[in-house]
C-alpha cells in the first residue's frame, strides 16, 4: 500500500501530483524546481537554484525522518548541459560516498521556465 507524503516546508505541487509517494520501502519524490516553500521562483544563479532544489528535497525527506543519505537514485534535468560542472559541485557539497546512482540530461523546457529540475528515489524503511 502506498502513502502520500506532504510537507509545508517545501513548495506545494503545481499540478495533479503529490510531493512524494512512499511504497514498498521506497520514497519517490516528484521533480523539484527552484521554488521556495512559498512557491516563488529562486532568481539566483544556477548554483543557487540547484541548492534550492535540494533544500526542497531535504524538506520532503525530513517529513519521513529521512535525509539526503537515504537517496539511492537521482534524475537531473537541465536546460543547459554546460551547467553540468556546477551541479556536480553542489552535489559534491551535499553527498558523501558512496554516491547515489544518477542520470543527468539536457531538456528543451521545464515547468515555470526553470533551468533545473531534480527527482529522487530514497530508501524509506516501512518503520518510518
Amino acid at each position: 500500500m502506498s502513502k502520500i507524503i506532504s510537507t509545508d516546508e517545501a513548495p506545494q505541487a503545481i499540478g495533479p501530483y503529490s510531493q512524494a509517494v512512499k511504497s514498498g520501502g521506497l520514497l519517490f519524490l516528484s521533480g523539484q524546481i527552484p521554488l521556495n516553500k512559498e512557491g516563488e521562483m529562486n532568481d539566483g544563479d544556477i548554483e543557487s537554484k540547484t541548492r534550492q532544489v535540494f533544500k526542497n528535497i531535504e524538506a520532503i525527506l525530513a517529513a519521513e525522518n529521512l535525509s539526503l543519505s537515504h537517496i539511492i537514485k537521482v534524475n537531473i534535468y537541465l536546460i543547459d548541459i554546460s551547467n553540468f560542472d556546477t551541479v556536480n559541485k553542489v552535489m559534491s557539497s551535499l553527498f558523501n560516498a558512496p554516491y547515489p546512482a544518477r542520470a543527468l540530461v539536457q531538456v528543451s523546457a521545464l515547468p515555470k521556465a526553470s533551468e533545473v529540475e531534480v527527482e529522487v528515489v530514497a530508501e524509506a524503511p516501512e518503520s518510518n
